[in-house]
């Protein structure tokens, strides 16, 4: 789990969701989390980039998370969250259904993703936290966007 940022054997994660399911993201990687707001479209973007925000005056592309792991769409609403990171010195914005809760994992509970199929590329699932009463799926960022489609947008 090298990508994740562990003090001890413990992860820090932020927890999101998209439909049923429940994300975690490592805490240094997120510099923000904000209500949505109005996103400008950008023509001939990628399917899945929502468009652009002006955030403190810098111009900062989004994406809906949805799109990209070929999730169902659904209409924004008071949970959905526009989540700030920071992805190998870019700064983006992803958009997630809701933003549950920052938690400490211990890194031992986390395996590697089974070896299957999912709706989610693999490349993009670092492991899965094995919590008592449910299993966080673990993202690694700096995969969500391929060198190409970085060269190509931002």
């Amino acid at each position: 789990m090298e990508a994740f940022t562990a003090t001890e054997g413990v992860l820090q994660l932020v927890t999101f969701t998209l439909g049923s399911e429940e994300y975690a993201i490592d805490i240094l990687r997120v510099q923000e989390i904000n209500r949505m707001s109005s996103i400008t479209m950008v023509p001939n973007s990628p399917q899945y980039v929502e468009g652009v925000i002006n955030l403190r005056g810098k111009v900062i592309p989004v994406i809906n998370l949805r799109k990209k792991f070929e999730i169902p769409e659904k209409e924004s609403d008071s949970s959905s969250r526009i989540m700030i990171l920071e992805i190998r010195g870019a700064t983006i914005g992803i958009i997630v259904d809701s933003v549950s809760e920052v938690l400490r994992v211990a890194s031992n509970i986390v395996e590697p993703p089974p070896p299957m199929s999912t709706n989610i590329a693999a490349d993009f699932i670092k492991g899965i936290a094995k919590l008592e009463d449910r299993l966080i799926i673990l993202l690694d960022i700096d995969k969500l966007i391929s060198n190409s489609e970085e060269s190509g947008f931002f």
